[in-house]
């Protein structure tokens, strides 16, 4: 397992859910950890942990969130792309609106900040990229096809980090959830509070994956609080 010591993560939606969960994980972890939240306010003070804005829905916010980290430390060595919308939008929707903001946010948004962080991941030799995707980027289950659409986007991009980045030593997982107990799932009554995953398990995996070395890398990380037959 790598040393997590002096290096930098960048970890989006630190603010909530399971971003701020795998923010907590990585400070005690030993981690610098470079935040970005649309309020870094929100953020509870630490001496290695940084808020930085970012709006995953903004053009230009993932360049600025990269350049503030690089002026900060001068080295990023993980991505944790856990900001996340789940705006519902259904096949037979005549109103894109959720269709454009799920993709916006969960699948343009993630790619930007690899994108803008890319040279840096790729100069240490040990890059790590990991994206929060979700159970519904794996199969449908329900009518929610904008959320899911955007999910499986995720995994695709996920893919192409790792082929592209293989050779630099960059590795990338895709880490995809069910239900979580986080205010994402606040509207869900068929499954109780007490039987989703709790997000600091979501994060303690997280951080494994993050210091897997390069020989050990895991491409998929299915998480799920109950049986599903075809998972």
């Amino acid at each position: 397992m790598m040393d997590p010591t002096g290096r930098v993560a960048m970890v989006s939606g630190a603010t909530r859910g399971i971003g701020r969960a795998v923010t907590e994980r990585l400070l005690a972890a030993g981690y610098a950890v470079s935040a970005g939240v649309r309020d870094p306010a929100r953020l509870a003070p630490h001496d290695r942990l940084v808020g930085h804005a970012f709006d995953a829905a903004t053009a230009g916010s993932a360049e600025a969130w990269v350049a503030q980290t690089l002026a900060r430390h001068g080295r990023i060595d993980a991505l944790v792309n856990a900001a996340g919308i789940n705006t519902r939008g259904t096949l037979l929707d005549s109103d894109e609106t959720a269709f454009d903001a799920t993709w916006t946010v969960n699948a343009k948004g993630p790619m930007r900040v690899i994108r803008a962080a890319w040279p840096h991941l790729v100069a240490g030799g040990e890059g790590r990229v990991v994206n929060i995707s979700s159970l519904s980027g794996k199969r449908v289950r329900n009518d929610n096809l904008a959320y899911a659409m955007s999910k499986f986007a995720v995994m695709a991009l996920t893919q192409e980090v790792r082929r592209l980045g293989w050779e630099h030593g960059v590795r990338a997982t895709a880490v995809c959830p069910g239900f979580v107990d986080t205010d994402m799932t606040a509207h869900v009554t068929k499954v109780s509070r007490g039987s989703m995953s709790r997000p600091e398990d979501i994060a303690a995996l997280i951080e494994a994956v993050l210091r897997l070395p390069n020989t050990a890398t895991v491409a998929e990380l299915l998480v799920n609080c109950r049986h599903e037959d075809t998972l």
